[in-house]
C-alpha cells in the first residue's frame, strides 16, 4: 500500500522541477537572463528593444487560459490545495514593493527569476545581484512587524 501524501509530494517535486526547468529554458531562449536585453527594453528613448513585450504576451497567452482551467477544478493535480493569491487590495505596501522591485530591475536589468537562471553563466555580476537580494530578504526579516 502506498502513502498518497508521499506519492503526491514526489509528483509535486517532479512537476515543480520540470516547470522550473521549462521556465528557466524560456528565460534563457528569450535572453531575459541578459541584463543588457532588459535594459535596452527600458531604454525607450534610445536603442529600444521591444522583445520583452513579446515574452510578456507569450506568458499571458499561457497564463490566462491556465487560470480559467484551474478555476474549474477543486484540487490541483500534484498538490493538496491551490496556493493562489487572495489579496485584492492595492495598498501602500504593494505600491512600495512594486516600486522598489522596478527600481532595482531598472538599475541592473535583473529580477530574481532570471538571476537564478543566469547562475549557470557564472557571471560575477549575477552572483553580486543574488547576494544583494539575499541580504535584502534577510534585512526585511529584521524589520519590525509594523513596518512590514
Amino acid at each position: 500500500m502506498t502513502n498518497i501524501k508521499s506519492d503526491r509530494l514526489i509528483a509535486y517535486g517532479i512537476a515543480a522541477f520540470l516547470t522550473g526547468l521549462l521556465f528557466g529554458a524560456g528565460l534563457t531562449v528569450s535572453e531575459m537572463v541578459n541584463p543588457e536585453k532588459i535594459l535596452s527594453f527600458l531604454d525607450i528613448f534610445g536603442a529600444w528593444d521591444p522583445a520583452l513585450i513579446l515574452v510578456m504576451l507569450g506568458a499571458l497567452i499561457i497564463t490566462i487560459p491556465g487560470f480559467q482551467l484551474i478555476k474549474r477544478k477543486d484540487q490541483p493535480f500534484f498538490a493538496l490545495k491551490y496556493l493562489l493569491p487572495n489579496k485584492t487590495v492595492i495598498d501602500k505596501k504593494l505600491i512600495t514593493g512594486a516600486a522598489l522591485f522596478g527600481i532595482g530591475w531598472g538599475l541592473v536589468g535583473l529580477c530574481p527569476g532570471p538571476a537564478l537562471t543566469g547562475l549557470v553563466t557564472l557571471e560575477p555580476d549575477i552572483f553580486i545581484f543574488l547576494l544583494a537580494m539575499l541580504a535584502g530578504m534577510w534585512a526585511f526579516n529584521w524589520l519590525p512587524k509594523s513596518a512590514k
